[in-house]
């Protein structure tokens, strides 16, 4: 185990550090400044580069999933400040269920997989709240994410 949160330890500093360099290196050349997609680009990039093989589709997953969220959480502020949190915060909780998904399509221990499933329906009702708080619309409903194919209907008891 403490081999395990060493290591750990390790990445978290190894990441924060290229987050830090990152960053540096780009407002550096503020001449140019990178788009949001650039920015992860790099950040994410030496990681993709170094990963195993078999994580690269995970990583790639997550990838996509960061950016997905980082420019939808990029608003013009409306001048109401809920529907700012709203509009914000929707997007942060799509990026937790597309990062729960991939953990779903690649992930073995099954903990984290029954975490993912969690996370994927707690963040989606919350998402469902925060329109319905700001008077939005609900798209209409759709079969879950973890669903691989719609379940047939059960006949209703009622009918006869």
């Amino acid at each position: 185990m403490f081999c395990t949160r060493s290591r750990l330890g390790f990445i978290a500093a190894a990441i924060a550090g290229g987050l830090v360099a990152a960053a540096t290196i780009l407002t550096a050349n503020s001449a140019a400044a990178p788009s949001l997609v650039e920015y992860i680009t790099a950040i994410c990039s030496e990681a993709l580069r170094s990963s195993p093989p078999h994580e690269a589709p995970f990583l790639s997953d997550n990838v996509g999933a960061m950016t997905k969220m980082l420019v939808g959480m990029e608003i013009k502020p409306s001048g109401d400040v809920d529907y700012d949190f709203a509009a914000m915060m929707i997007p942060h909780h799509q990026g937790a269920i597309d990062m729960a998904l991939a953990e779903l399509r690649y992930g073995r221990n099954e903990q984290l997989r029954r975490m993912a499933q969690e996370i994927i329906v707690t963040q989606q009702q919350e998402i469902a709240a925060m329109r319905l708080a700001v008077g939005e619309a609900m798209p209409p409903s759709v079969p879950s994410p973890i669903e691989s194919s719609p379940q047939p209907a059960l006949p209703s008891p009622l009918a006869r």
